[in-house]
């Protein structure tokens, strides 16, 4: 199984939820080399529920997966913390939409839920917990919790953004550094809104998973690879590039229909 662990399927926070787009990001994906993905969507997008009613009146749900296509879809959610960080939560559809929903009165900045609380919400639930790009200036969680706190997740995410920003080799060794200090693993994820990002970074098991757990059990034993492409500096940028302007093009068609 080849599984990125941090993907949205949305432009933006803002933006609605495009069906097309979504078929097109699945078939990227695919091309890309993929056989799993964990849609880790922003807990406070706008309509979080339209990509599961989607998800639901088209694909079928098994076990801990939709099958899009004959590719696992884990669900998943990415949520901040008032400490100033992202944590990737996944798990059972159930459980996802639950987490999300007692997250309701947390959505806004001023609102966000600390890290603690988080956790014992996720653990109630039963959730993967992985630490969203640690060292991000934007929202640098390892600067911001304890180590003692963070030792409450299951793994560190080594994401494309950062890698293309701070440099594969200086990234990495930061995380790891971390990773070391804290007896966590690390597993990587592209952070992608746009489909031309996937495939910068996989992480290859060596067994299929279909729920959770199962990908928890796998990661504490160490039963995978990171892998990262040498054309990661390319599908970044590239995928940077055209989400700026599908955001830009999207903006401008909303303002030109409420005019």
């Amino acid at each position: 199984m080849i599984i990125d662990f941090h993907s949205h399927v949305k432009i933006s926070k803002k933006s609605t939820f495009m069906p097309d787009y979504f078929r097109e990001m699945m078939a990227e994906a695919k091309q890309n080399g993929l056989t799993a993905l964990a849609l880790t969507e922003h807990f406070n997008t706008s309509r979080f529920m339209d990509i599961y009613d989607f998800l639901d009146a088209n694909y079928t749900y098994i076990n801990g997966y939709y099958d899009v296509d004959d590719l696992k879809l884990f669900p998943g959610v990415e949520v901040d913390v008032s400490e100033t960080g992202h944590i990737l939560l996944i798990g059972s559809r159930a459980n996802v939409i639950a987490v999300r929903e007692d997250l309701t009165g947390n959505l806004k900045k001023d609102q966000f839920i600390a890290f603690d609380q988080l956790m014992d919400l996720a653990d109630q639930y039963e959730l993967l917990k992985i630490g969203g790009h640690p060292y991000r200036d934007s929202t640098p969680l390892a600067r911001n919790v304890s180590r003692s706190q963070l030792q409450r997740l299951d793994a560190l995410d080594l994401n494309g953004k950062d890698l293309y920003a701070k440099g594969v080799e200086a990234c990495k060794q930061e995380l790891q550094q971390l990773a070391d200090e804290i007896a966590l693993p690390i597993v990587g994820g592209s952070d992608t809104h746009q489909f031309l990002q996937y495939g910068s970074i996989l992480n290859h098991f060596s067994a299929e998973c279909e729920t959770s757990e199962q990908l928890k059990s796998a990661i504490q034993q160490g039963q995978y690879q990171v892998q990262i492409s040498e054309q990661l500096p390319l599908k970044v940028k590239s995928a940077t590039l055209v989400k700026k302007y599908m955001k830009k093009y999207l903006k401008e068609a909303e303002e030109t229909v409420s005019m």
